[in-house]
């Protein structure tokens, strides 16, 4: 049920001060509908305050949270609406449909139907509301959830989804399967229909628009997720300058997912994106590419380098490409120490990011 607060909070809530401003009265007025929403929350509970016994439903202490939490969540989003409209564009209140993504919990979402993209990665779309999309930023992940077989606690997996954040109606993910894998082949097997719980948005890289001259970025198979997700993002805004420069690296050019939306975008982008492609080893003799791992050499040839000022070199792929390149993350999946090939570049730990 859409949580939705009744008009005695909401009236006046769009007066005061022009957009941008902050005043007494803006204040006042947020932090009374945040109020609102613990009471309605309250009065949803078993523990219902005496003025709140009108209620003909009630949910139990342990949801109550919960209840606070989406009521609190759709203000701050329409609050923050109001601040700042020009990141939104036109708020249309009779068909505002919340994000997808609040970060209020887990959630099942529906998958619609399932596109292979070679012989061990497809494309798994999943459902939203017509009118609705994901909520998520640049370079945010959502983490999905599943008990699988006899395990006692659930496996828990981040994924980034491909599809541009201003996509109604549905959302994608790109999932290679792996032997191991458990999430992987559970996802694989799902069928249109099934139901996957899934959570976030989990921020990764605070990105802003021309904050950085240059971005460099290294994939590996699907890892390059995140760094489409990103590139999508600074491609979309005309008023973003920032330069990028993809490596993608497969173990053959078959292994090359997502390749015609990529060439595509730097087709329409020649100024702004650039993309070059190794594999471990060339399948064709026309193959254009580089052929090898990538050393430290191929990073000198594409990757801005470390002497230049506002720049940053990303890297996300398997763990001993990253050991080799930028150095694993550390233990508790902090970015940890530059190591590998950058840290023989000279690149610094604010010149760094590891996926």
């Amino acid at each position: 049920m859409r949580a939705r607060l009744p008009r005695q909070f909401t009236r006046g809530y769009r007066s005061g001060g022009p957009p941008g401003s902050t005043t007494e009265g803006d204040q006042k007025r947020f932090y009374g509908l945040l109020g609102g929403a613990a009471i309605i929350a309250l009065g949803r509970s078993k523990h219902a305050l005496p003025f709140a016994k009108h209620h003909t439903w009630q949910l139990t202490t342990s949801q109550l949270l919960n209840h606070f939490s989406l009521i609190s969540s759709r203000i701050a989003y329409g609050y923050t609406r109001y601040k700042n409209p020009h990141d939104y564009g036109p708020f249309d209140r009779q068909n505002f449909v919340e994000p997808a993504f609040q970060k209020t919990g887990f959630i099942d979402f529906k998958l619609k139907e399932t596109i292979p993209i070679n012989h061990d990665t497809s494309l798994f779309r999943f459902e939203l509301e017509p009118t609705q999309k994901l909520g998520m930023t640049a370079t945010s992940c959502l983490v999905v959830k599943e008990t699988l077989g006899d395990d006692e606690k659930p496996t828990v997996r981040p994924y980034t989804p491909v599809t541009d954040m201003e996509t109604y109606g549905h959302f994608d993910l790109v999932v290679k399967k792996y032997e191991t894998g458990k999430m992987s082949s559970h996802i694989h097997s799902m069928a249109p229909g099934d139901v996957l719980a899934m959570k976030g948005p989990i921020q990764k890289y605070p990105y802003t628009a021309n904050k950085l001259k240059e971005i460099g970025m290294i994939a590996g198979g699907s890892g390059i997720t995140p760094m489409l997700q990103l590139i999508t993002h600074v491609l979309n805004n005309p008023d973003d300058k920032t330069k990028l420069t993809l490596v993608f690296a497969n173990k053959s050019e078959d292994d090359i997912i997502l390749r015609s939306r990529l060439d595509d975008l730097a087709k329409k982008n020649p100024d702004k994106f650039k993309v070059h492609y190794v594999v471990d080893k060339a399948q064709s003799p026309n193959w254009e590419g580089d052929v090898g791992f990538v050393t430290k050499e191929l990073v000198q040839k594409y990757m801005p380098a470390s002497s230049n000022k506002d720049v940053l070199v990303s890297v996300c792929g398997p763990l001993l490409m990253m050991k080799s390149i930028s150095g694993a993350k550390a233990p508790d999946y902090s970015q940890g120490e530059v190591g590998g090939i950058f840290k023989e570049l000279g690149y610094t730990s604010d010149q760094v990011f590891k996926f």
